[in-house]
């Protein structure tokens, strides 16, 4: 228990330092029923319970398997017949393992989370949830099976879980997660959908650009120490990223998808791509739109087919795929 707390801790502190993480202690499915599971320690038993107000041992692992999109059945009898049947030699962490006639009933009678070093979470009905071992007195001739219901991605330099093969982004967010233009929210996830902010947004452009600023007193609202100051500085000097008319940049505001076809047209040039005798392709952007011919230079080199379709929601934030996109092919475009 004490090697568990001392990694979700370090773990913690890690991503509490790393750009465009959140600090979460974890970073697999696996890790983050393990990490929610041990949150509800104590909780007290109640039958038919399936809330942090009290749990039953079904309802225990329904709740903590709810917090990660897994649905699973109300009982524990049903539970066991979810997932692929693994040896007690060897569960990892996240399996269920099921018990019998841990009261006079035959049958699967108990269920628990599975968390390393043959130990389990459970609701008890003496101590609420708690750990017990495996090969105790009391659970290890009762031990009935296991489960495992969730199963590791086998991951490839540049891929997260939540972006997969068919995703319109795929190619654009492993290409530049492999040349460290973006990263992930963590070692699997991305958040596509996640927006995009100024100050991200002229970090990842830098981060191609390459660009050194001649002063870091760009605006009164960015210090001189804050992480993206140099990118939106260089950005700003470039001519790329314009501040507002109070003198600030207002780093941690969302970008929309307008203001990004629009830097990202500058930052790459993209003035040479026929869109002026090119027919609008959205029925939302209307010629003489402040950012409409970088509108259409979005739709125009655009090679993932993520701006297709016959609006494109210029006042829509910007989200960290349409971002990647929009890089991606402008890089190729140049």
């Amino acid at each position: 228990m004490k090697k568990l707390v001392t990694k979700l801790i370090l773990a913690a502190l890690i991503l509490s330092i790393i750009p465009f993480q959140t600090a979460k202690a974890a970073t697999t499915q696996i890790d983050k029923v393990v990490d929610i599971a041990h949150q509800y320690l104590g909780v007290p038993y109640r039958y038919g319970g399936t809330t942090p107000n009290g749990f039953d041992c079904s309802g225990y692992i329904g709740y903590v398997y709810d917090q990660i999109g897994v649905d699973m059945p109300r009982v524990s009898a049903d539970q066991y017949n979810v997932g692929k049947a693994v040896s007690k030699s060897n569960l990892q962490p996240g399996d269920l393992v099921f018990f019998e006639k841990t009261y006079d009933k035959a049958g699967i009678t108990h269920s628990g989370i599975y968390i390393g070093d043959n130990k389990f979470l459970s609701a008890t009905t003496s101590k609420g949830i708690k750990i017990d071992s495996l090969n105790s007195s009391y659970w290890g001739p009762k031990f009935y099976g296991a489960k495992r219901v969730l199963q590791e991605v086998n991951l490839q330099p540049g891929e997260y879980q939540d972006v997969p093969q068919d995703h319109l982004a795929y190619e654009a967010v492993r290409t530049l997660s492999n040349q460290n233009v973006i990263k992930g929210i963590n070692n699997t996830t991305f958040a596509p959908e996640q927006p995009v902010t100024r100050g991200q947004a002229a970090a990842i452009i830098n981060r191609v650009l390459k660009l050194k600023p001649a002063s870091l007193n760009g605006f009164k609202d960015v210090s001189a120490n804050y992480q993206f100051a140099a990118d939106i500085a260089a950005i700003k000097e470039a001519g790329v990223i314009s501040g507002f008319s109070d003198g600030t940049f207002r780093p941690n505001n969302n970008l929309t998808k307008a203001e990004m076809a629009k830097i990202v047209q500058k930052a790459f040039k993209l003035t040479d791509h026929g869109i002026q005798a090119a027919s609008a392709p959205y029925s939302d952007v209307a010629p003489g739109y402040w950012a409409y011919d970088a509108i259409l230079t979005m739709h125009k080199i655009d090679t993932t087919k993520i701006f297709s379709g016959s609006a494109y929601g210029s006042s829509l934030k910007a989200t960290r795929a349409t971002f990647a996109a929009s890089i991606y092919n402008s890089i190729n475009a140049r």
